[in-house]
């Protein structure tokens, strides 16, 4: 499958194999928040859900507001988790920014990030992290 514009950043992997026991979705997002937490994010909302529809996470990465978009796979069947993120879904999150920042106002830079989660076996095997995924 080719590399959509913006998500071909190399991935940040994760330094060791952690289970999941959680449904997928749900996992992930917490293993999402684990994994920016650990790179020094703040962590300023999860699971905002508005009339547009729900954002993962909203993160501060220094002076920046980061939302950040989670897919999380069972294996390869169906590509990388990323690849998910197609032009709809950057409509979407696009739209969600804006909605969130009209609620929420913040003064800085702002940045859309994609986390990639790929599970096997009920553990997780791999992490990418795009920064800037959106322009």
């Amino acid at each position: 499958m080719g590399r959509r514009p913006g998500l071909g950043s190399p991935r940040i992997p994760i330094c060791c194999v952690q289970p999941v026991n959680r449904p997928l979705g749900v996992s992930g997002e917490a293993l999402a928040e684990d994994h920016l937490r650990g790179l020094g994010y703040e962590i300023v909302d999860r699971d905002i859900r508005t009339p547009l529809g729900q954002l993962d996470l909203v993160v501060l990465d220094g002076k920046t507001l980061v939302f950040v978009e989670v897919k999380t796979r069972a294996g390869h069947g169906f590509g990388l988790p990323q690849e998910a993120v197609d032009a709809r879904k950057i409509r979407k999150l696009r739209q969600l920014g804006l909605y969130y920042l009209k609620m929420r106002p913040h003064r800085g830079q702002v940045r859309f990030d994609v986390v990639g989660l790929t599970v096997s076996d009920g553990r997780l095997v791999r992490v990418d992290h795009i920064k800037n995924a959106i322009d």
